[in-house]
């Protein structure tokens, strides 16, 4: 069985090419990245849902723990960060970005 590695970006390589990107320091855009994640990380802890048009949508799911099958102990209900493309976003991922940019 063979497996194929899915290209990444690291957070390092992606700051770097927003920088050159908007032309901006890497130290302000390091910065904006920061205060973003940070305030996604806080909105969605408090239970809101970010949504960014044309991008997608964050929120949080709850899930409900469970007993473990082999053994004593149990997995206590815990949430997780779920991310919902806008179907213009996908649109674009698809090559068609035609489709994706707004009507006149």
């Amino acid at each position: 069985m063979e497996t194929t590695k899915t290209p990444r970006v690291n957070k390092r390589e992606f700051i770097s090419r927003v920088a050159t990107r908007s032309k901006l320091p890497i130290r302000v855009v390091n910065k904006v990245y920061e205060s973003l994640v940070g305030e996604l990380t806080g909105a969605v802890s408090g239970g809101e849902a970010v949504v960014l048009t044309s991008f997608g949508r964050f929120y949080r799911q709850d899930h409900k723990g469970h007993k473990v099958r082999f053994g004593k102990s149990n997995v206590d209900d815990y949430v997780v960060l779920k991310f919902s493309a806008s179907s213009s976003f996908n649109r674009r991922l698809g090559g068609h970005e035609d489709d994706a940019s707004p009507r006149t």
